[in-house]
C-alpha cells in the first residue's frame, strides 16, 4: 500500500470538487481519479494539475481499478444524483447496483487501504460497501454526518455570535430526513448551550434550535433547488475525515460506520460520533441522549432497517 496515495472513484461534482479539495491540503503525492468516463477523469486531472505552480506538488492523473488498488484511501462518490424534490433513501436501489459492481472490482485486487463512501444514501452503501467488498468494519466508513454537524455548527455560531469551531455539537442517525440534533449534550466552549442562550439571547433556545434543526435537514434541498447539486460542503467534510486518517489525529466525527450493537441497532450502518485515525473508524461512542433524542434515534434506525429490509 502506498501510504501517501489517494483514489476517487466518480469525478462528477462531489468527485471533482473533494480532489480540487484534497489537492489544497497536500495530504498526498498523488492522486488517481477514476470514472467511467475516462475522459471526463482525464479533463478534471488536467484541469487541477494545472493549480500545480499554487500548491504544494501532487501527482494527479486518471486510472483504473488496477491503478488505484495500492491507495490509502479509497473515496467513492459514484451514483446518480440526488434531484429536486427527491430525498437520498429515494436513490437507493440505483445506486445499490452501482456500488455492487464497484465492490466487486475492488474486492477483486485485495485493497489494504481505507474506503470512504460518499455517495447517498450514505449509511445503507456504507453498509452495501462493507458487504460486496469483504473489509473489516474499520476500513469501512462513510461520510455519514459530518457535512450536518458543521451545518449545526455553522448556524448555531451565527445564531450566538461566536466562531463556530467553539460550538460543539451532534447530528446523528440516518444523513437524511430522520437523522437528529443531540441538543442535550451540545455547548458553546464547554457551556451548556441552553446556559449559553440564558446568558446571550434568554428565552430564544426552544425556538431557535427548533427552526435551525428543520434547517439543516432542509440544507441540501435548498440547495439543491438553487442551483442543482451540493458539493462544496461534502468536499471540505470529506478532507477532513482524510486528514483525521492520513494525520492519525484520533478526532471525533459522524462517520457512518457498521454497528455492533450501540444503541440497540446491529447489521447496518448509523451515523454516529466516532474516533477516526490511521486504522479507520477505531471506536464508535455512545454518547448520553435525552428521553426525545433517544425516540429520534430509534425512529432513524428503524427507517434505515426497513430500506436495508427491502434492498439488501
Amino acid at each position: 500500500m502506498n501510504n501517501r496515495k489517494v483514489a476517487i472513484i466518480g469525478c462528477g461534482y462531489v468527485g471533482a470538487a473533494t480532489a480540487f479539495s484534497i489537492m489544497q491540503r497536500g495530504l498526498f503525492s498523488e492522486m488517481v481519479l477514476l470514472d467511467v468516463d475516462r475522459k471526463k477523469a482525464e479533463g478534471e486531472a488536467m484541469d487541477i494539475m494545472h493549480g500545480m505552480p499554487f500548491a504544494m506538488p501532487i501527482h494527479i492523473h486518471a486510472g483504473d481499478y488496477d491503478d488505484i488498488a495500492d491507495s490509502a484511501i479509497i473515496i467513492v462518490t459514484a451514483g446518480c444524483n440526488q434531484k429536486p424534490e427527491e430525498s437520498r433513501l429515494d436513490l437507493v436501489h440505483k445506486n445499490i447496483e452501482i456500488y455492487r459492481q464497484i465492490m466487486g472490482e475492488i474486492a477483486a485486487r485485495k485493497v489494504e487501504g481505507i474506503l470512504l463512501v460518499v455517495s447517498n444514501p450514505v449509511d445503507i452503501l456504507t453498509y452495501a460497501a462493507w458487504k460486496f467488498s469483504g473489509l473489516p468494519r474499520h476500513r469501512v466508513m462513510g461520510s455519514g454526518t459530518v457535512l450536518d454537524t458543521a451545518r449545526l455548527k455553522c448556524m448555531l455560531g451565527n445564531e450566538l455570535g461566536v466562531d463556530a469551531r467553539s460550538v460543539h455539537a451532534f447530528i446523528i442517525g440516518e444523513h437524511g430526513d430522520s437523522e437528529l440534533a443531540v441538543f442535550s449534550s451540545a455547548n458553546v466552549s464547554g457551556i451548556d448551550l441552553k446556559d449559553f442562550y440564558d446568558m446571550c439571547q434568554p428565552d430564544e433556545y426552544h425556538e431557535d434550535t427548533e427552526r435551525i434543526y428543520d434547517q439543516v435537514k432542509d440544507s441540501a434541498y435548498k440547495i439543491i433547488e438553487s442551483k442543482k447539486a451540493t458539493y462544496f460542503g461534502v468536499a471540505m467534510a470529506v478532507r477532513r475525515i482524510c486528514e483525521c486518517i492520513m494525520r492519525n489525529e484520533h478526532s471525533i466525527l459522524t462517520v457512518s460506520g457498521v454497528v455492533e450493537g450501540q444503541y440497540g441497532a446491529s447489521d447496518m450502518a448509523l451515523s454516529l460520533p466516532a474516533i477516526v485515525g490511521s486504522q479507520g473508524l477505531e471506536q464508535i461512542i455512545q454518547i448520553e441522549l435525552d428521553e426525545k433524542e433517544e425516540e429520534q434515534l430509534q425512529e432513524s434506525i428503524r427507517v434505515l432497517g426497513n430500506v436495508l429490509d427491502e434492498c439488501m
